[in-house]
């Protein structure tokens, strides 16, 4: 049995991209799975198939509690002798990249989602952008979570093509339908729960709070909005980051009624239900996870045209795009929708039928462990002492 390690910064990210491919390895019986990431809201992870490890890794960077980190990691990896260690998130990357490179593990896999740097400048993205190119250098194989993100690593001159690849049509993970679906009673259940009348128009955001998310810009454009069509209402679903909700109602200044909040979840599924149109108006994105998401519960998507979210999002099927951080464009691609019950119906079909023709859970996660049982049997090469490409 060969011994897997996932590596990530929180239970949360575990939760919501790594539990189907940690369920199907387990499945297998032929790998023994542990997973390692802090212990912050570790409920999260019950029930997972796999033997759990918290160590304090925080999210922001601090260079004595990383240096203790690692150390933890570099001998949790010496004693274990994964043969395949994947970690997500810049700082797990690196951290679990270079300290696998150092333990002498075989195959070490790093999925890229998204680069933090892009809306940086100066001597600090310099430094992020070095990170990244890094943990390409100390990882065996290396993934984006979509094609367009792969082209951008390339020209950026971060990854030679040949090192980095895409599973399937993108995403970490796929969707599952099981989950993500359309669902009259749930959609009514939401909006009675959050006292949101049945017949208004909600649009919908899922993610952090944070201002790389474009959130402000959404904020700004409802009350435009909102004067055109008095019925609609903005409802945020997410842990808080850099951005409070405070900040988002100052930034709006609507009624009350109109505007709603919901913390972090682990059911975003719910809310994906009870929405009209899903927004990501993001400045960076490597793939879009909760755009195919909604997708699948037939919610159309408005969502900024950069890398990655083109991937999710095919404009003029299953969502249209908008120029990022465009107010005023966000406020056309958003109105176009909001007026046009036809337009949405068929634009959230054809979402649905993409979504779970391209981004199946069954066909990402199967990719996956493919991808496993090559790394397993090149590691078993090179511990033979055979000749192995990165």
């Amino acid at each position: 049995m060969k011994k897997l390690c996932y590596v990530a910064t929180i239970p949360a990210v575990v939760h919501s991209f790594l539990r189907a491919h940690i369920q199907a390895a387990a499945a297998t019986e032929l790998y023994e799975v542990t997973v390692v990431c802090n212990s912050v809201d570790r409920h999260l992870l019950d029930g997972l198939p796999a033997r759990l490890i918290f160590l304090p890794i925080e999210r922001k960077p601090s260079l004595l509690q990383d240096v203790l980190a690692a150390r933890k990691l570099y001998k949790l990896f010496r004693d274990e002798r994964f043969d395949i260690v994947h970690s997500i998130m810049p700082k797990t990357g690196f951290m679990a990249m270079l300290v696998g490179w150092l333990a002498f593990v075989p195959c070490r896999i790093h999925t890229f989602t998204g680069q933090v740097w892009i809306t940086q400048h100066g001597a600090k993205r310099v430094l992020l952008k070095w990170v990244d190119k890094l943990i390409g250098g100390f990882a065996t194989d290396v993934l984006a979570d979509s094609a367009s993100q792969r082209d951008f690593l390339v020209n950026q001159g971060l990854l030679p093509r040949s090192k980095v690849r895409v599973i399937g049509a993108g995403s970490i993970c796929g969707v599952d339908p099981s989950r993500f679906r359309p669902d009259r009673q749930m959609r009514q259940d939401v909006r009675d729960e959050l006292g949101i009348p049945q017949g208004s128009r909600v649009i919908l955001f899922v993610g952090r709070l944070t201002r790389d998310k474009g959130i402000l810009d959404l904020a700004a454009a409802f009350p435009l909005l909102v004067k055109e069509f008095p019925d609609i209402v903005l409802l945020f679903v997410g842990a808080e980051e850099d951005i409070a909700f405070g900040k988002i109602q100052a930034t709006s200044n609507v009624e009350s009624e109109c505007l709603h909040y919901v913390p972090f979840t682990p059911t975003p599924e719910r809310y994906m239900a009870a929405a009209d149109i899903f927004c990501q108006p993001s400045y960076r994105e490597g793939f879009g996870m909760t755009l195919i998401e909604a997708a699948a519960c037939g919610v159309p998507s408005v969502a900024s045209r950069i890398y990655g979210i083109v991937d999710a999002v095919e404009d003029g099927r299953s969502g249209l795009l908008f120029e990022a951080g465009n107010v005023s464009s966000l406020c056309m691609a958003l109105s176009k929708l909001l007026a046009d019950e036809g337009l949405r119906q068929y634009l959230g079909d054809t979402a649905r039928v993409r979504a779970l023709e391209l981004f199946s859970v069954q066909k990402i996660t199967g990719e996956m462990m493919h991808l496993y049982g090559n790394c397993s049997n090149n590691g078993e090469k090179a511990k033979d002492g055979k000749s192995v490409s990165p």
